[in-house]
């Protein structure tokens, strides 16, 4: 299938707004990919996040997650550098040994994005975490046997949760015995 021609309808500072053929969707000006975290600790807790969302005007539990090539001087950097740290810069915990599970687009239908997942077991707290300048992030340790009553709890009309971290729970349940 050829494909047909892209046009820009507009771009600001960190996204543009394209159409190809009848098809309008957004796509990324900086950065070279997404990295996202399913980070477990020793006593088998997994590593959420929590931060409010403009777009959605919620806030939003989710898993560890930003940018790759995003900093001036390091457009090139590794998928699981980008992952540790936004790991320590996110959360406080650091880990080792980060393995890549998969890569899939964050919605197909309205971004080029896609999002590498990757796996790190026995992370340890080694920082605040809390984010950047930019950023307020709330911290949520959580054992997983009680996560799935965890997360309906925090489902309400001013919270609401990421669908990965869903597929972070059907990743441990392939990945991990």
């Amino acid at each position: 299938m050829p494909r047909e021609k892209l046009e820009t309808l507009y771009r600001g500072q960190h996204l543009q707004l394209m159409k190809r053929g009848h098809w309008e969707f957004a796509d990324r000006t900086k950065g070279s990919g997404v990295v996202t975290i399913v980070a477990v600790t020793e006593n088998d807790e997994l590593v959420l996040t929590e931060q409010f969302r403009p777009p959605v005007q919620k806030k939003v539990v989710d898993l560890p997650a930003g940018l790759a090539g995003d900093i001036a001087g390091s457009e090139t950097e590794a998928f699981e550098l980008a992952a540790e740290r936004e790991l320590i810069e996110e959360t406080g915990f650091a880990g080792e040994n980060f393995e890549y599970i998969f890569s899939g687009p964050t919605s197909a239908g309205m971004v080029t994005e896609m999002i590498d997942f990757f796996l790190v077991r026995g992370v340890k707290q080694v920082a605040e975490g809390g984010g950047d300048e930019s950023e307020d992030i709330k911290v949520h340790v959580i054992p997983l046997k009680k996560i799935g009553a965890w997360l309906k709890r925090k489902e309400t009309s001013k919270t609401c949760v990421d669908p990965k971290v869903f597929a972070a729970m059907g990743i441990l349940s392939l990945y991990t015995s």
